[in-house]
């Protein structure tokens, strides 16, 4: 195209960022053609590819090809449409930027809830762990039915993404995905306890269920239809870590990280996170969640910790030096 080299392209790449300043410099280059004098007009012309120049009107050639009579009226009329242009597609980039900052409008706490049934919900979960495993499946038996029920914001949320959950965050053995994905509901849907006076019952469910599950025997959850037929020990980790939890399960059946057995237990585990779960929001809806953090480790021993450091760590644990009283 005529006088538009050296302007940046706009690619795949661009960001919503990026966009806006690409059409503003766009419209910057494409006026800089046109600000010289009517000599240095021709002569730039001319450079182009411009054959003649006669009354204003120039031949142009370009791709071996001759083009008459094109004024430099038109040009500039040209010019003058692309930079409006410009100018409203960066507005309305910026706009579209704007509409996903903070404050926007998922940011309104508390998102709408309608309470679910907790056994349609750790089935659900129970197969989905299939799909995403264990934090994405507590994410997805809860997000799909209110997406269905309700709508928006849930049915534009992006659930597959927090497949990386899996094996306590990407393989790791830290928090164990279904807790991860348990705070991840509550904390959405009542909001970031930083969100206002009641907000931070989020926090609180999520924390708690942490608790639950490191004190409850489980899977206590038994699927209508597992998928797999042999018993499923249960046992009790001590810990909300994947590792320890995983760890303490094989140790008890016998079975290896890789059996069918132990993928069904972690399944029929995220169901059971799932069910909890969702009896703990119907109970915030119906203004009856009266629970209060159940564990405060740094108000106890001065860091971040769960309750059992001795499990892991033995003795030789170093005392975390405490505030001046």
């Amino acid at each position: 195209m005529l006088f538009l080299h050296n302007i940046p392209p706009v690619s795949r790449d661009s960001t919503l960022e990026t966009i806006p300043k690409i059409v503003t410099e766009w419209s910057r280059l494409f006026f800089s053609r046109f600000r010289a004098t009517s000599g240095t007009e021709r002569d730039l012309f001319k450079a182009h590819g411009a054959k003649t120049f006669q009354g204003g009107h120039f031949t142009v050639k370009q791709n071996g090809l001759s083009h008459s009579h094109v004024s430099r009226r038109g040009l500039l009329k040209g010019a003058g449409t692309l930079a409006f242009g410009a100018a409203t597609i960066a507005a309305g980039f910026g706009s579209l930027s704007a509409a996903f900052a903070k404050g926007g409008v998922n940011e309104k706490w508390p998102w709408p809830y309608e309470k679910l049934d907790p056994g349609k919900t750790a089935e659900i979960a129970y197969n989905e762990w299939y799909r995403v495993f264990c934090g994405g499946a507590v994410i997805s038996s809860i997000f799909s039915q209110l997406g269905e029920k309700i709508g928006e914001p849930y049915k534009s949320f992006p659930i597959d993404a927090f497949v990386f959950l899996e094996g306590g965050i990407v393989g790791w053995g830290t928090v164990c995905g279904s807790n991860a994905g348990a705070n991840i509901v509550s904390n959405v849907i009542i909001g970031p306890r930083i969100a206002g006076p009641g907000s931070e019952k989020g926090a609180v469910i999520g924390a708690n269920i942490m608790k639950w599950y490191s004190e409850t025997p489980l899977p206590y959850y038994t699927p209508k239809e597992p998928r797999i037929k042999t018993a499923i020990a249960k046992t009790t980790s001590d810990s909300p870590l994947c590792h320890v939890s995983v760890g303490k399960w094989m140790k008890a059946s016998g079975f290896p990280i890789g059996s069918a057995e132990r993928k069904d237990r972690c399944a029929r585990v995220t169901a059971s996170v799932a069910y909890k779960l969702v009896e703990d929001l119907n109970a915030w809806k119906d203004g009856k969640y009266e629970a209060k953090a159940e564990w405060g480790p740094v108000a106890n021993f001065g860091i971040t910790a769960q309750q059992n450091c001795t499990g892991c760590h033995g003795s030789g644990i170093p005392t975390a030096p405490m505030p001046a009283k």
